[in-house]
């Protein structure tokens, strides 16, 4: 289906898909993450995900989460290094409640005291889970490890020290600061007109102004590898291993996005998965993920091992990251690695939820969208020299840094 990007009369970009399903999803994408956020207040823009869910002008808490739910619709919302989501899923003739109450939630919060007191609790808790979750804890702290001493390093959550110190007055300048029409696209996937949902969005949304530019992101420039080894009480060691990579807004992220894919991606034959679980069993988890920001990007593997067994897995890594430097891949091998994203990304985009975050996404940053159909040509016009000359930028043996959570 098209994707229609249109500006209401207050320059707030609006991208929407037309479907005939009952089920449809509006969602509001800021450009505003952990990043963004003032130096002394790390964990700040999570904590106003969380808050901004707590009472506006004219409801309350409770009522604020129960006028989706009661109508078996889902709201939802997270946090991560560069934007904050906000969204909702319902049958699709409550379009008009969806869009009145997501405008309700950014334009007219009024964060009570009371409730700012009792979901810090909720916040330190959820700090306290992933530091009981080393598999989960190991990749926040490797962000921190790489973008050593930059915005990029902060951990989302914040630190229960930085959490008991916010205020309310911290939350309203964080909002007026980035919530606004410069920052934000509402995306939508569902069985509404494009000019029935205008209609909607000039209406709940037609209000909202440009108060202050944004502050400039500081850019990240100074990389220095290391390994740091970390004592831990885990039944494994856990290890994330990396780099950084590509920018979103640079043309090399897509034959890196094909080459990390066939290294450790969501299929059973990766290279990592069939070398260090299948022939070896090694491993039960192994995998390699790659996230790009606005100026910058990470590559990264992540594997779980008996801890006798770590420095094996790591030379694995290693030996198979070395092996894509060297060995151009067959005209088969590129066949099968670009049919297998292609596959994966349209599977992905079957959920419509996921569709509608990923135009959301696309919008905030290039301010059009591309079709699934250009997508695709993309992936079908790489060669085998552009996977190799990606794995040779990259994949340079020195540059790796590694963290290392091992048995205490």
């Amino acid at each position: 289906m098209p994707h229609h990007i249109v500006r209401l009369h207050n320059g707030l970009r609006v991208v929407h898909v037309e479907t005939n399903s009952p089920i449809s999803h509006f969602g509001v994408l800021v450009d505003i993450g952990t990043r963004d956020e003032p130096q002394q207040t790390p964990g700040l823009a999570h904590f106003l995900e969380h808050t901004i869910f707590k009472g506006t002008k004219k409801r309350n808490a409770y009522r604020v989460i129960s006028r989706m739910e009661a109508v078996g619709g889902d709201l939802n919302a997270s946090t991560s290094k560069e934007e904050t989501y906000f969204h909702t899923s319902f049958l699709s003739p409550d379009y008009p409640r969806a869009v009145e109450l997501l405008s309700d939630i950014l334009c007219h919060s009024v964060f009570p005291e009371k409730e700012i007191e009792k979901e810090k609790t909720v916040v330190m808790e959820e700090i306290s889970y992933y530091k009981d979750t080393p598999s989960e804890l190991i990749f926040d702290d490797f962000e921190t490890q790489v973008f050593y001493q930059h915005p990029l390093g902060r951990n989302i959550l914040g630190t229960k020290q930085s959490v008991r110190k916010m205020t309310r007055k911290d939350l309203l300048g964080l909002l007026q600061q980035y919530y606004n029409v410069h920052n934000i696209v509402l995306a939508s996937v569902g069985n509404i007109s494009l000019k029935r949902l205008l209609q909607l969005c000039e209406r709940y949304f037609g209000d909202m102004v440009l108060e202050q530019e944004p502050t400039p992101r500081t850019l990240f420039t100074d990389y220095r590898p290391q390994t740091v080894r970390v004592r831990k009480h885990a039944a494994q060691t856990n290890v994330v291993m990396g780099m950084p990579a590509y920018a979103i807004t640079e043309d090399k992220r897509v034959p890196f996005l094909l080459l990390t894919n066939m290294l450790g991606g969501q299929g059973q034959n990766t290279r990592l998965n069939m070398t260090m679980r299948e022939k070896r069993g090694l491993a039960y988890t192994v995998e390699a993920n790659y996230t790009s920001f606005s100026d910058t990007g990470l590559f990264s593997v992540y594997f779980g091992c008996a801890h006798n067994n770590t420095e094996q897995c790591m030379d694995i890594v290693l030996r198979e990251t070395e092996r894509m430097r060297n060995q151009k891949l067959g005209t088969m091998q590129l066949y099968y690695a670009k049919k297998q994203l292609i596959g994966q990304m349209a599977l992905a985009n079957e959920a419509k939820l996921n569709e509608m975050l990923a135009i959301g996404h696309t919008a905030l940053f290039f301010d059009e969208v591309d079709t699934m159909e250009e997508s695709i040509k993309e992936i079908e016009e790489l060669t085998a020299d552009d996977i190799l000359a990606v794995a040779n930028e990259i994949f340079v043996p020195d540059q790796f840094s590694t963290l290392i959570f091992e048995h205490s």
